[in-house]
């Protein structure tokens, strides 16, 4: 493969995570819009919410069976549009059969993109024979900023929800598409795939820490988008304009350190940037528990966003260091914890605020991000310098 191939292969993969980055931030932004619309009860709204990431739960397990026929490019490159164009069905619909419909397919949908998209991630990087997992999780982040300043545009403007949809799925379906064309995967010519090697390649007991630290990684997470606005402003009495900045300041911090975690990761190796994320993670939380005012409130929710930023990306790298050939089953499988995570996340905080106290809650991700420093083993040797030491040494110069 050449080294301009790999370059476009790496365009490309990055505007699709930007893409989706756009395209979740979207949906997840105006869930008070989308219940307005369809006049979905407040009993109702979790089974609607909790549907989507079981459904994408199932389709990434699908899409093991799925890459090893045809790949993870061809699956990506028609997953994408299927998101967008659900999104875009949630906002023309007026029925509550609708809604069921179009968050179906965008849950199915965005199980095999989530899936694919690291895959090719994976198989990329071990092209490169260095880190560059962390940057397409930064073009997420950026998309997400992006969906999201864009949400709040037509939360202001008063948008429908089909036209603050519309003219963003109009500009990006055909720039994703299009750009499909160039999906890359990085495997050199004779090395097993996913495809080839498939279940069998993916012994369980050597990726469950890694579903353990992906588990912890997306409850923290879930806390943050859920419960940081509410903490803001019942726990620490801000006014709700300055309850809706933590989040904001969580996503922007998030994408810095996925910016510069590929050098950290060059430089460090990935045990030692996992294990500090992870530490400034659990500080992120502590501070939030301990805080006293808004502002040290928003002072913790943003360590926060340093140190979750990397533990992800790097995840799915360790996957493909410990399978090298089956890193397609075993990433399929590993993303289904990205969605455990979530379900769990939210109702684990809330429950425990009920109970006990929000202050209290907060521990709870603490302590269960800290348990990702005794497995930080999984991501490789320590002295390793290329996102733990599963890719080969650098055998091309592709920027």
């Amino acid at each position: 493969m050449t080294d301009a191939a790999l370059r476009r292969g790496r365009g490309s993969l990055t505007v699709s995570f930007f893409v989706q980055g756009v395209t979740f931030a979207l949906l997840v932004t105006r869930i008070p819009a989308i219940q307005d619309r369809y006049g979905i009860s407040d009993g109702l709204l979790p089974v609607f919410l909790a549907a989507v990431p079981v459904l994408a739960g199932v389709a990434s397990v699908a899409t093991e069976k799925v890459v090893a026929r045809v790949g993870p490019a061809v699956v990506l490159r028609w997953a994408q549009p299927v998101v967008m164009l659900a999104l875009l069905g949630v906002g023309a619909g007026s029925q509550l059969w609708a809604a069921a419909v179009a968050l179906g397919v965008f849950g199915l949908a965005v199980g095999a993109l989530d899936a694919s998209m690291n895959m090719l991630g994976v198989s990329l990087q071990r092209a490169y024979g260095r880190s560059i997992m962390l940057g397409f999780h930064a073009a997420y982040s950026l998309g997400g900023i992006a969906g999201a300043s864009l949400a709040w545009a037509g939360a202001h403007w008063h948008l429908p929800l089909f036209v603050s949809y519309l003219p963003v799925v109009v500009v990006l379906l055909p720039v994703a598409f299009v750009g499909s064309r160039w999906y890359v995967n990085g495997a050199p010519a004779g090395e097993a795939t996913g495809g080839e090697r498939g279940a069998a390649g993916v012994a369980f007991r050597l990726l469950l820490p890694l579903c353990l630290v992906m588990t912890f990684a997306y409850i923290g997470d879930s806390t943050v988008s859920n419960w940081s606005a509410k903490y803001l402003q019942d726990v620490l009495g801000s006014s709700e304009e300055l309850a809706t900045v933590p989040y904001n300041a969580y996503m922007v911090t998030t994408l810095l350190g996925r910016a510069v975690g590929d050098f950290g990761v060059r430089r460090f190796g990935a045990v030692l940037v996992v294990r500090a994320g992870a530490v400034l993670a659990a500080l992120g939380f502590a501070g939030v528990a301990a805080a006293r005012g808004p502002w040290a409130g928003m002072a913790g929710f943003t360590v926060l966003g340093l140190g979750l930023s990397v533990i992800v990306p790097q995840t799915f790298a360790a996957a493909g260091r410990l399978f090298p050939g089956a890193s397609d089953a075993a990433v399929a499988r590993l993303n289904v914890f990205n969605y455990v995570g979530f379900l769990v996340g939210s109702p684990l905080v809330g429950a425990l605020g009920d109970a006990w106290s929000y202050r209290g809650a907060m521990l709870v991700p603490m302590v269960l991000v800290l348990v990702t420093v005794v497995h930080a083993t999984s991501f490789g040797a320590p002295e390793a310098r290329y996102g733990g030491g599963h890719e080969r040494p650098r055998t091309v110069d592709v920027g």
